[in-house]
């Protein structure tokens, strides 16, 4: 049985539904024989959009709703077997110029849905992070790390077999809303320059097809209070900058520039740090990292049994990027490039 057909005759409810995961999430379930899928967000004009687009399904149902307001995510949870959380503010910039902002939605947020999950009994939890998490230098990183951290405490302390708690961690998305893949796009296609911030900035990256297998599979791997983490390639922005410009645009016509780092921003990401390696192991396609708490002899973890225990930290910088032939195959067969 596939993770997609697990959700049979369940109610799942998505945070942040109209986002570029989020919106994939419902897309993807659409497709399921899930009862219900109960999207919320706060973006009035997109969820009307979604809801046009999905509601003849009699499946789906859209409601405004900020995870801020705790009572509007207790009211909406009633019934729900599986939550998604994928709302959050993401943008690197924009939080460091809030960091305030970003604490109240990623980290209190975060806290919100946890307490309206308890309060209505629900099954699973699956809270979306980023590898920004590992080792933070930005506001945004930071405050994915503290959700992280918040999923864990809440498995520790509240799950007792009523509510599995857990979180997704993965790279830059390819396509999303804000990545450097559309911005390239249309940089090309207003003649150039493509701008990089440093030639030597690498990225673990993955399509939003591949992120949004990895959230709807952890939901039923999980057993509470682990960070799943999908494998994914390397590439570095550069190559990705010279391969969109040869396959979308005459090379000679189109300027790549560099102009320099952004405020929080890093050269290279990681996947896990030092002290998570000694309590991650390998599982498929994904590192699963436990809790610090965790007893990996639990019987809740013996799908880990003989499983290979990462042997590094695995960092952009030190992996292996795909070369530019390699990182070209891969838009093309992933549709990158569409």
């Amino acid at each position: 049985m596939n993770s997609l057909q697990r959700f049979s005759g369940k109610s799942v409810l998505i945070t942040g539904a109209c986002g570029t995961v989020g919106s994939e999430l419902v897309r993807q379930l659409v497709d399921s024989t899930a009862e219900r899928i109960v999207c919320l967000d706060n973006n009035e004009s997109d969820l009307f959009f979604l809801v046009e687009q999905y509601g003849a399904t009699g499946r789906v149902t859209g409601h405004l709703a900020d995870i801020r307001d705790r009572e509007v995510l207790k009211l909406r949870m009633r019934g729900v077997d599986v939550v998604l959380h994928a709302a959050a503010l993401k943008h690197v910039g924009l939080c460091e110029d809030s960091p305030t902002q970003a604490v109240q939605t990623n980290v209190l947020g975060t806290q919100n849905v946890i307490d309206a999950a308890l309060e209505n009994r629900v099954e699973r939890v699956i809270f979306t992070s980023s590898d920004k998490a590992v080792n933070p230098t930005n506001v945004m990183g930071t405050s994915k790390l503290m959700g992280e951290r918040l999923m864990t405490a809440a498995a520790e302390t509240y799950g007792n077999g009523t509510t599995i708690f857990a979180s997704t961690r993965f790279g830059n998305v390819l396509g999303s809303r804000g990545s450097v893949v559309p911005l390239f796009r249309r940089q090309i296609k207003a003649g150039g320059p493509i701008t990089l911030t440093d030639r030597r900035m690498t990225r673990f990256i993955m399509t939003l097809e591949e992120a949004v297998a990895l959230v709807l599979e952890s939901v039923w791997l999980a057993a509470g209070g682990e960070v799943l983490i999908t494998k994914m390639p390397v590439a570095r922005i550069e190559d990705i900058a010279y391969v969109m410009r040869d396959a979308l645009a005459d090379q000679d016509d189109i300027e790549i520039k560099e102009i320099g780092t952004k405020p929080g921003e890093k050269m290279y990401e990681e996947l896990m740090n030092e002290e998570e390696v000694r309590r991650t192991w390998e599982y498929g396609n994904f590192f699963v990292t436990l809790s610090a708490f965790a007893d990996p002899t639990s019987a809740a973890y013996a799908h880990l049994t003989g499983k290979q225990q990462a042997d590094r930290p695995y960092n952009s910088a030190h992996e292996p990027a795909l070369s530019r032939a390699k990182l070209t195959s891969y838009f093309q067969e992933k549709g990158v490039l569409r």
